[in-house]
């Protein structure tokens, strides 16, 4: 499948920042059983120093799941990220920002491009520029209404909506035409991971997707 086609089945990409290593595949299996097949991993760019961790970590949840759950990088804003992704064996990149040099970049080396925008005019940049589908950020900031808005001039663009979608929200977003939603700390409870609650990590995927696949 293309990244669109991937995004368009899957729909939800579950975003992990700042997680120890130790718990990175015991989350990606807690996700999988929870119907999630898209996971994204993100860079800190406070610390550059983790980088090489984080690209780590991306190439171990390749190993582990493959296909089953496509594990990508994101916050992806430096050339350096895009190689060190390609390196690891990361499927996509996922980027906070309109960046056409990234996302050239990124396309030239084969992987899936989910770009970050807001306004139409940087919607329409990343797309023009390569984008599989536009990441529309932050999109809780402005809500569904917004995505209706720029999707009528803009109907053949996919986007994406990430940043304070939850499993209450999920599903208008997915009827407001985003073909699908990018989730992380409202699936991604770190409390959860760090007391071992894999299995409500599963139970929240669950419900997710069965918003989304009823929308």
């Amino acid at each position: 499948m293309t990244p669109l086609e991937t995004i368009k089945k899957r729909k939800i990409v579950a975003i992990v920042r700042g997680l120890e290593p130790a718990y990175l595949l015991r989350l990606g299996h807690a996700l999988e059983e929870g119907g999630i097949g898209l996971m994204e991993v993100t860079y800190n760019q406070r610390e550059p120093e983790t980088w090489a961790d984080t690209a780590r970590g991306i190439e171990a949840l390749g190993k582990e799941f493959g296909d089953r759950l496509l594990a990508g990088a994101g916050t992806v804003i430096t050339p350096e990220q895009v190689r060190m992704t390609y390196n690891a064996g990361g499927r996509y990149l996922v980027t906070p920002t309109t960046q056409p040099e990234i996302i050239r970049m990124g396309k030239a080396l084969g992987l899936g491009l989910f770009p970050g925008a807001l306004t139409p005019t940087e919607i329409l940049e990343a797309y023009n520029a390569g984008a599989d589908a536009v990441k529309v950020f932050p999109a809780s900031v402005l809500g569904t209404a917004y995505i209706k808005a720029v999707r009528a001039p803009l109907s053949h663009i996919p986007l994406m909506a990430v940043g304070g979608v939850n499993e209450k929200n999920a599903a208008d977003f997915m009827k407001a035409g985003c073909v699908g939603l990018g989730i992380g700390g409202n699936l991604v409870n770190k409390e959860w991971i760090q007391s071992g609650q894999w299995d409500k990590i599963t139970d929240l995927a669950k419900e997710f997707m069965k918003a989304v696949n009823e929308a």
